[in-house]
C-alpha cells in the first residue's frame, strides 16, 4: 500500500512540474508586459505581443 501510495505522489509530482516551470517562465514576462503598457504609444502592442508570447510557453507540453 505504501508504495501505491508513493507511485501516486510520483506521478502526480513530474504532471505538475511542468505546469510550475512555464509559470516560472510566463509569470515574468507577463510583469515586464504590465510594466511596457504604461508607455504611451507603443505599451498595448508590445504588452499584446509579450503577452502572446507567454501564452505560447504556457502552451509547451514540459
Amino acid at each position: 500500500m505504501k508504495l501505491i501510495r508513493l507511485f501516486v505522489l510520483l506521478a502526480i509530482m513530474s504532471l505538475l512540474n511542468g505546469c510550475v516551470l512555464t509559470k516560472i517562465l510566463t509569470v515574468p514576462m507577463r510583469l515586464g508586459g504590465a510594466v511596457i503598457s504604461i508607455i504611451p504609444v507603443l505599451g498595448n502592442s508590445a504588452h499584446d505581443s509579450i503577452d502572446g508570447a507567454a501564452e505560447n510557453v504556457d502552451k509547451v507540453p514540459i
